[in-house]
Order: structure tokens, then C-alpha cells, then sequence
């Protein structure tokens, strides 16, 4: 059964992404980063607390590459608001 049938509604199909951010989309991405940052530190506390170089290595890359994760969401996230802000969108 298809949603007309079920309540009359049709879903909402978009080409685009719409230029806004719901409640739901920030908390998603709060998450994204407290996932990040936590990989980040413990990544960290491990590398310190190894004596294997293979180990540190291993470490240190996941490390980066949390890193660029996390500045990579943060930059998505202020082109956003600038994008938003230029557009007028953005309470002041």
C-alpha cells in the first residue's frame, strides 16, 4: 500500500536538498561530531599509551583522519550559514 492510499499524502520528493536544517538535522550532526571527537581523544590516549611504532602509527592515522572528519562537517556547517545568512534566512 502506497502513501496516498494510507493517508492521502504524497511524499515530499526533492531535486535538491532544501536550504534549511530541522531540529532533527542539527542533532544528527551533534552526534557526528561528539562520534569524531571521541575517536579523536581515544585514538590519542592510546597512541600514548603504546610502545609498538606500528601501533602509534595506526593510531595516529585514525587519528587524522577523525580530524579531517570532523573540520570537514564543521566546514560544510559554516558555508551553510553563510550561505544562509547572505540569503537574509539568519536571525541576527
Amino acid at each position: 500500500m502506497n502513501m496516498q492510499q494510507q493517508g492521502g499524502q504524497s511524499p515530499m520528493n526533492f531535486a535538491q536538498p532544501p536550504e534549511i536544517l530541522s531540529t532533527k538535522d542539527f542533532l544528527y550532526i551533534e552526534d557526528m561530531l561528539s562520534w569524531n571527537l571521541e575517536v579523536i581523544k581515544k585514538a590519542h590516549a592510546y597512541a600514548s599509551l603504546c610502545q609498538d611504532q606500528d601501533v602509534i602509527q595506526a593510531m595516529n592515522r585514525t587519528c587524522q583522519i577523525h580530524i579531517r572528519n570532523y573540520q570537514s562537517i564543521l566546514n560544510h556547517l559554516g558555508k551553510h550559514v553563510q550561505t544562509t545568512a547572505t540569503a537574509g534566512g539568519m536571525a541576527q
